[in-house]
């Protein structure tokens, strides 16, 4: 960790970067499966197109987790970008050229997938390498804020051009954004991070080492315990968002841009209190709030009538659903960054991404078939049901374990 106080320009240089790149990716991923919706207007195969771009996390993460302690995290993200914009200029050069059928929108986001799975670890490992220990929450706050920024624009920005242009001109906003943040990072010099002086040990020997960590502090193990659980409902509906607008409330493409906004400004309000006023102590137990809150917007969204008043509480409500979202992932990552020493931080944080891959996909396979059967709405009642009773369950064990030490004692 570093203690210069003059951390501020190369961190919101990095952050602008990935914001940026952050921009040209949402709207490429928008434009590939509100075109998949439309195509199909399949839970099913919108889930299995969700299934393999989850794929590269769950097969990928440990070696990305130890590549990211091992090596460069500068040059393992500067290649993870320059992958995927090499990956968006060939499909976009394929599509130009011929007429490309629906699978190879998969291949395309399996693949994207992979630049991902090592991008996050690196850069969540790379922020406290920058940011004082006492200045991470704000830190992380600014990030998401600019994070959620992008999510905004995206969305938006692909909605327009879907409208406007071929999909070929889309995939080229993600190559703009992918040189940008790449430029960014090549700009900024990372500290090296300092010796610990043990004998660089083998692939397994290492990612057990991130495994302890987790195993070391059990308040961590249950709140990513919970997450991962909680991934399981929440997850496959980043899926079924599009589904939800074109099918169940039956409206155009510029309507779920509007609800994927909501969302993000939801997330972006959240970013800016975290990196603004809102000062967290109890970082692990904000982070529990945040994950049943998660649950109960999605339960109310199960809930509400196919009519355009019911689109509208929904749009409100995926507002409020991007914002408990920040608040469980900010302090739960500002914790991890204060308390994990760096040497081990890409396993640690590759590790929390391979348990969520790992949710995803399962959750993934129970919930398209009965998404197909009884609608995607079914599916936001039964998730958001879900997440309260594990929260709940989880708090309980918690409560419990506290009363059994103090009984011992």
């Amino acid at each position: 960790m570093t203690t210069n106080q003059n951390w501020k320009l190369p961190f919101f240089t990095i952050a602008t970067g990935q914001a940026v790149s952050l921009i040209g990716s949402s709207a490429v991923q928008f434009a590939l499966i509100w075109w998949l919706a439309e195509q199909t207007g399949s839970p099913m195969i919108m889930g299995m197109a969700g299934l393999v771009s989850f794929l590269p996390m769950t097969i990928l993460s440990p070696f990305a987790g130890v590549a990211v302690d091992r090596y460069s995290r500068k040059w393992i993200c500067i290649g993870a970008d320059l992958f995927t914009a090499a990956l968006a200029f060939i499909y976009a050069v394929l599509i130009r050229s011929f007429d490309m059928p629906v699978w190879t929108v998969a291949v395309i986001l399996c693949l994207r997938g992979m630049g991902g799975t090592f991008q996050q670890p690196a850069i969540s490992a790379i922020i406290p390498q920058l940011v004082p220990q006492e200045e991470l929450v704000r830190a992380n706050g600014w990030l998401q804020l600019l994070n959620s920024g992008s999510f905004i624009l995206g969305p938006v920005i692909g909605a327009a051009l879907y409208a406007a242009v071929p999909m070929w001109v889309i995939l080229l906003t993600d190559v703009a954004g992918a040189l940008f943040a790449s430029g960014a990072l090549l700009w900024v010099k990372i500290p090296a991070l300092p010796a610990t002086g043990q004998k660089v040990q083998g692939f397994a020997a290492q990612f057990r080492q991130g495994m302890e960590v987790y195993n070391e502090d059990k308040q961590l193990l249950m709140i990513v315990a919970a997450e991962a659980l909680c991934m399981f409902f929440y997850a496959p509906l980043s899926t079924f968002y599009p589904l939800m607008t074109s099918d169940y409330f039956s409206l155009p493409a510029v309507y779920g841009g509007i609800v994927e906004t909501g969302f993000a400004v939801g997330m972006m309000g959240a970013a800016l209190l975290f990196g603004s006023v809102w000062k967290v102590k109890r970082k692990i137990a904000v982070s529990y709030i945040g994950l049943l809150g998660l649950g109960v917007t999605s339960a109310i969204c199960g809930l509400l009538p196919p009519a355009f008043a019911g689109w509208l509480i929904f749009a409100g409500i995926c507002l409020l659903m991007g914002a408990f979202g920040n608040v469980h992932s900010i302090p739960l990552i500002a914790y991890m960054q204060e308390t994990i020493a760096p040497e081990k931080m890409g396993r640690a944080f590759s590790l929390m991404t391979l348990i969520g891959s790992l949710s995803m996909p399962v959750g993934l396979v129970i919930a398209s078939p009965i998404a197909e059967r009884v609608g995607v709405r079914a599916w936001f009642l039964v998730s958001g049901i879900g997440m309260i009773m594990i929260v709940a369950g989880v708090l309980s064990v918690n409560w419990m374990r506290r009363i059994s030490k103090k009984t011992a004692l």
